[in-house]
C-alpha cells in the first residue's frame, strides 16, 4: 500500500457523475507528501470495502487553481456518500494528473484509467465489487 487517507466527502463538480464516474470527494492537505495523479486503491464505508480508482489533485482540466483532493470512484457503489467518512487505501499508481485539450479527451483517459484500475484489481486477486 502506498497511503491511506480518511476524511468526510464534501461536494464537487459532479461532473464524473454526468459522464459514468460519480466520485467521492475528500480534501488532502496540500503539504500531505503525495504524488498527484491517478491510483488504484480499495475504499472502505459503512464496514464496506470497495474497489476504486482515485484522482488526487487539483483537477487541471476542469477547475482554475482547485483545492486538492481525492476524487474516489467506488466499482459497484450505488448511493449517497455526501457527508460519509471514507478510507482510502492507495495501492498501486497509474499516472501522473495531467490538464487535458478538452473535457471530452478526459473522459476518454477515465474510461482507460478504470480498464486499468478492474485489471490492477483483478491481478491482485482482489474479489471486490467491481
Amino acid at each position: 500500500m502506498i497511503h491511506t487517507l480518511t476524511g468526510t466527502v464534501v461536494a464537487g463538480n459532479r461532473i464524473g457523475r454526468q459522464w459514468g464516474f460519480p466520485t467521492a470527494n475528500i480534501p488532502v492537505d496540500a503539504d500531505a507528501d503525495l504524488r498527484d495523479g491517478v491510483y488504484v486503491a480499495t475504499v472502505t464505508v459503512g464496514g464496506q470495502t470497495y474497489g476504486a480508482m482515485v484522482n488526487v489533485g487539483s483537477r487541471p482540466t476542469v477547475v482554475e487553481a482547485g483545492a486538492r483532493l481525492a476524487e474516489a470512484h467506488l466499482f459497484g457503489f450505488a448511493g449517497d456518500l455526501y457527508g460519509r467518512t471514507l478510507t482510502i487505501s492507495l495501492l498501486h499508481y497509474l499516472r501522473p494528473e495531467r490538464r487535458f485539450e478538452s473535457p471530452e479527451a478526459l473522459r476518454r483517459q477515465i474510461d482507460e484509467d478504470r480498464r486499468q484500475a478492474l485489471a490492477c484489481l483483478a491481478a491482485d486477486g482482489d474479489t471486490l465489487r467491481s
